[in-house]
């Protein structure tokens, strides 16, 4: 596995992603599961990203590169991933808006993945915290079966992402972030899920033009979590 220097500069194994979306792969071959198809497609979107993509960065950027004739892999990405989410969604049933806002969450959960992941362990601590409210308000473990099976993978990778041994790369970031997005779309009601997206929204807005990681380290206990396991 080639390797990349992170946000202090050290040299890592990049994409550790890349064994997650296999994991999904293998999986995804006992049988077809909407949701399985769903997270590898936005796996092997961020592959493309992190093997192809340039220097554009951030939904303005990538916009302003396709104005200029230019090819984006952002913005492939960006379509691929509304197309893997429209299909995984078609199996809920859901009335039109609900239907939308629930590809949206997806796509935009997708996109969580990658902004968290400018810190070692960040994407996967905020898919532990999501699964813990999840399970605690349903009273049940029964609600991680979409995605259950990338559970240990998960945990693995953490290990290695968190000592600063490896990079997730969009490949895992973004799978990371679908599966939080798997966990908000099928538990929550259409309440929930007009909630969430507008959380998600702003969230996403709030990290094309502001630092997340600076947002984080003004709250000391957010801080004190996001840097909990980390290699100094």
């Amino acid at each position: 596995m080639p390797r990349r220097p992170n946000y202090r500069g050290r040299q890592v194994l990049f994409p550790l992603g890349i064994v997650l979306l296999a994991t999904a792969g293998f999986v995804l071959t006992a049988g077809l599961n909407r949701w399985l198809v769903f997270l590898c497609g936005v796996g092997y979107l961020g592959l493309l990203d992190d093997l192809a993509g340039g220097a554009p960065r951030g939904w303005r950027e990538h916009g302003f590169a396709v104005a200029r004739g230019e090819l984006s892999t952002g913005a492939i990405k960006a379509v691929g991933t509304l197309a893997f989410a429209a299909y995984a969604v078609t199996g809920e049933d859901a009335r039109p808006p609900t239907y939308i806002a629930e590809v949206l969450v997806l796509c935009l959960a997708a996109h969580l993945g990658n902004l968290l992941d400018t810190r070692p362990g960040r994407a996967e601590k905020v898919l532990v915290l999501t699964a813990a409210v999840v399970c605690l308000a349903s009273r049940s473990l029964a609600v991680l079966g979409p995605i259950a099976a990338l559970i240990p993978v998960v945990a693995a990778c953490s290990w290695l992402t968190l000592r600063e041994r490896a990079m997730l790369g969009d490949t895992g970031a973004s799978l990371i972030g679908g599966m939080i997005g798997v966990l908000l779309v099928t538990t929550l009601s259409p309440l929930g899920i007009a909630l969430a997206l507008a959380t998600l929204i702003a969230i996403s807005l709030y990290g094309e033009f502001r630092s997340i990681t600076a947002a984080i380290e003004r709250v000391p206990l957010l801080d004190r979590l996001d840097s909990l396991g980390r290699a100094n």
